[in-house]
């Protein structure tokens, strides 16, 4: 079995700290922002940051959806979404780029071993990183225009 992996990364023209915070908020920002694969979001436990427990179903293509119960934390200047029902983690680091911030979604988790892990590896990561482009314009537009 391999470690399968997507990264998609955006600038946007505002501070790091108000990017980190915007990132973190699962309680009004992070609904906000989710493409529509994203369907059934809710916050179960905390809403900001570290200790914060949010539950969605990410459809990614039409045969393959994933029930997520993201357990968040966070270390310096990125937040970590630990799946609790799969090996998947999903980190959002935030950085100085500039007089702005780059934000880049990491997404990585083991593959499937065999053939359909051959076919999971090649394209997985194709469909995952249109949706996370998708999700992090969706951040910058947001972050920028308040």
């Amino acid at each position: 079995m391999a470690q399968v992996s997507a990264s998609s990364t955006v600038l946007i023209d505002a501070d790091p700290a108000k990017v980190l915070a915007a990132v973190a908020d699962y309680q009004t920002v992070r609904p906000a922002i989710l493409s529509s694969h994203y369907s059934g979001y809710r916050v179960v436990e905390g809403g900001q940051g570290a200790g914060t427990v949010a539950v969605w179903k990410l459809q990614a293509t039409k045969s393959r959806s994933r029930d997520v119960k993201a357990q968040v934390d966070v270390a310096g200047h990125t937040v970590i979404e630990k799946d609790a029902n799969s090996s998947m983690v999903t980190n959002w680091t935030v950085a100085p780029a500039g007089p702005g911030s780059s934000v880049t979604v990491k997404t990585s988790w083991t593959g499937a071993g065999g053939i359909g892990g051959f076919f999971e590896k090649t394209f997985a990561p194709l469909g995952l990183r249109k949706i996370q482009a998708e999700v992090l314009e969706n951040l910058k537009r947001t972050v920028e225009g308040s």
